[in-house]
């Protein structure tokens, strides 16, 4: 067979950069397949789907996985395999950004196993390829038979020095102080997540709206590109689900009374779980003897989707005619709070935030320079200061699961919770900064309490952060002419509900935020009532957080390592460290302190950490006498070296000596130095001069002295001139043997 030729759109970012959709080239097996190009950075997308669904498949069995190949950017993997591994924390966000744009896009009861595949295969160091990977897996679905209601496609949303831009390059995103990644058809926003600098809502809506004028573009390339590929492009036909509607009618009038009367209950979700259940075993004891056995096993799988369809209908409508919701709150009401600190006394701080039935455990430590992460991927190698982790064992919801380590959720969850709280973080610190967040409980908004327990650990451990972060997590149910939004949202209505919209901020701004649509239309207007109302929940919790503690405390923790980090002179750096380590490891062994030592473009970082304020002590002046520059005018410890005749010489600093001539010892005639000084004598001096022809150092003992009533000090005579040429001559003289 031949080379195949390939079909290919192309179209422009807002700042003029050239992108490239090609598909007919590579895999063609696969039912969709397409590169896309910008600059020298390509991303090669597959979509494939089974034609027949699995017997008794139940939901849809969508899985998306972004990998970036190490020869992608000219590299071998650094592990031990030396190949492409398990997906890294980076590639499983992105796989998260593509499957929450793309999953509510196929037919409703489309169960067949899909599979979307993105690789990075070409790399450019300036190019963030995240921005495109949703473009990549649209694109790759738009040019094959596979049932999708798109196209869609996502970019990046950067704040630079006041502009809005779209998809900007590494360099420039560093300076960025909003950042946020944008997912939308023609017609709607499907999600957003990214973090900023404690921005507006407005500044939020106007950013959303913006990219979502540059994703229009983007989809109509797709379009094009479905027109190029002709009949493969023309999607399959999609089974329409059986309907029954005077056995859904018959089932309604079952149990849509008992459902609204657990709804109103304002129950516990323990409670109501129950009571659900009940109805549930008692329904399908009252189904089976109306309709029989071998109708009911014939229908099952009817039954129960209008069982659940009906269930969801009667509670969404409470909602929205009533205004209540299943645990009897207002729908701008936030549940009961309390908290707690320095509830764990081995850590360097620890919080409980606890929110209706979720609860988060979470607790702070503080590390050296060696505890740093290092990530490494494809197209960037470096280390992280702050870590962190969220963990969801199945015991917070009263089940039992093997535990297996975290999941896409639970890395998805730790990275907004992170997102939000890096943004208050201290400028510079030296410690790395690990929490953990352990959900105890959940119903709902698990998350949102990993950013308010991860606030209130760190003000408890004394990290001085600029502002205390809540977040809360909205939701809102909606029938096209009817809309309610919900502040803090229950586990029961994220199921429910038509939007998951989580907010993270101060008092001044937002931080963070995720927001996944699960129905078309949402309008601008109802997102900036959403975010106002996010900001009345999220100003709430500040307060009640506030109650227990309003600002990090003065000072770690007793048994928190202690670290002082300042920059020496680069000159200075293998002064510290010595031939072959020797001086860092005696000054580590001598104190007991860590020392790690760095640098940047112009000076070296040393990093000191000790458990004990007196061996941080003595470790920082000892590595601060090495790198110090003496000055005329400043006073030194010095120690006795060698005696001559005509003074002393001294050691100062380390490596640093001087004379001390017999003239400046004492205010007293000295006829023999030795009768005055020893060898290792610890004496004080000042310096007094520096030979601007030698450099050598000229010491004075003598002006610290108290000077005696009445003594004048003597003119310098030609005889004394000659006197201490002599004693020149005889110090270098001394310095030859």
């Amino acid at each position: 067979m031949g080379k195949q030729i390939p079909e290919s759109v192309s179209f422009n970012l807002p700042n003029g950069t050239p992108v490239t959709i090609e598909t007919g080239k590579l895999a063609t097996q696969a039912h969709g397949s397409v590169v896309v190009r910008v600059g020298d950075t390509m991303l090669f997308a597959s979509a494939v789907s089974a034609y027949e669904q699995r017997e008794g498949q139940s939901f849809f069995p969508l899985s998306v996985d972004y990998q970036e190949k190490f020869a992608a950017a000219g590299r071998i993997p650094g592990n031990f395999f030396k190949r492409e591994a398990r997906l890294s924390d980076y590639e499983i966000l992105i796989s998260r950004l593509v499957d929450r744009a793309i999953r509510p896009l196929f037919p409703d009861g489309y169960m067949n196993d899909t599979q979307i595949i993105i690789n990075l295969i070409s790399g450019e160091e300036e190019i963030l390829p995240d921005a495109y990977a949703a473009l990549a897996a649209s694109a790759a679905m738009v040019a094959s038979d596979i049932p999708f209601s798109g196209p869609i496609s996502e970019v990046r949303v950067a704040q630079i020095d006041g502009e809005l831009q779209i998809n900007p390059t590494r360099s420039e995103l560093k300076k960025a102080t909003l950042d946020i990644i944008v997912a939308a058809s023609l017609e709607n926003v499907m999600m957003v997540e990214g973090e900023a600098n404690e921005c507006s809502e407005q500044e939020l809506v106007e950013a959303i709206r913006f990219g979502h004028e540059a994703i229009k573009v983007q989809c109509n390339a797709q379009l094009e590109l479905a027109k190029l590929v002709g009949d493969k492009a023309i999607k399959r036909e999609v089974a329409e689900r059986e309907e029954n509607e005077e056995l859904k009618a018959e089932i309604k009038s079952m149990i849509e009374d008992k459902v609204l009367e657990v709804a109103k209950g304002a129950l516990d979700k323990k409670s109501r779980k129950k009571q659900f259940q009940q109805i549930s075993d008692d329904f399908k004891e009252a189904i089976l003897e109306a309709k029989g056995e071998e109708f009911v096993a014939e229908n099952g799988a009817l039954i129960g989707r209008y069982f659940d369809k009906i269930k969801k209908e009667t509670i969404r409508e409470m909602v929205m005619s009533e205004q209540t919701r299943l645990d009897g709150r207002r729908p701008d009401e936030v549940r009961p709070i309390w908290t707690e600190i320095d509830y764990l006394p081995s850590t360097h701080g620890s919080a409980i935030f606890n929110r209706g039935e979720t609860q988060s455990l979470t607790s702070l430590t503080l590390g050296t320079k060696l505890d740093e992460q290092m990530i490494d991927t494809a197209m960037e190698k470096s280390f992280e200061k702050f870590i962190l982790h969220y963990n969801f064992p199945a015991l917070s919801v009263g089940e039992t699961k093997p535990m297996r380590g975290p999941g896409r959720r639970e890395v998805g969850h730790a990275n907004l919770a992170a997102r939000s709280l890096k943004q208050v973080l201290p400028e510079n610190s030296p410690y790395t900064i690990r929490l953990v967040s352990d959900i105890l409980e959940s119903n709902g908004s698990s998350s949102m309490a990993t950013v308010c327990a991860g606030s209130l650990a760190l003000m408890d451990g004394g990290i001085p952060i600029k502002a205390a972060v809540s977040g809360v997590a909205m939701g809102m149910i909606s029938d096209g002419d009817r809309a309610v939004i919900l502040t803090d949202i229950l586990g029961d209505e994220d199921a429910l509900g038509d939007m998951d919209f989580k907010v993270t901020g101060t008092d001044k701004g937002i931080c963070a935020c995720q927001m996944d649509i699960k129905i078309e239309g949402l309008s601008y207007d109802l997102l900036e009532k959403a975010l106002m109302q996010a900001k009345d929940g999220r100003i709430h919790i500040l307060g009640e957080m506030n109650k227990t503690i309003e600002a990090a405390r003065e000072d770690y923790k007793p048994h928190a390592p202690r670290i002082v980090e300042f920059r020496i002179d680069k000159s200075f750096i293998g002064a510290v460290i010595g031939p072959g380590g020797k001086v860092i490891q005696e000054i580590q062994k001598e104190t007991g302190a860590v020392i790690n030592i760095s640098e940047d473009e112009t000076h070296g970082i040393v990093n000191v950490a000790s458990a004990n304020k007196e061996s941080l002590d003595a470790a920082v002046s000892w590595v601060k006498s090495i790198t110090t520059v003496p000055e005329v005018g400043e006073e030194y410890e010095a120690t006795v070296a060698s005696v001559q005749a005509y003074g002393a010489f001294v050691d100062f600093l380390p490596g640093k000596s001087g004379l001390l001539h017999v003239s400046e010892i004492s205010y007293s005639r000295i006829d023999n130095v030795e009768d005055v000084l020893s060898v290792g004598d610890k004496i004080k001096v000042k310096l007094i001069g520096i030979d601007s022809r030698s450099g050598k150092f000229r010491l004075s003992r003598k002006v610290l002295l108290p000077k005696p009533e009445g003594y004048v000090e003597r003119e310098r005579t030609d005889r004394g001139e000659r006197r201490d040429r002599g004693d020149r001559r005889n110090n270098r003289r001394d310095n030859r043997r």
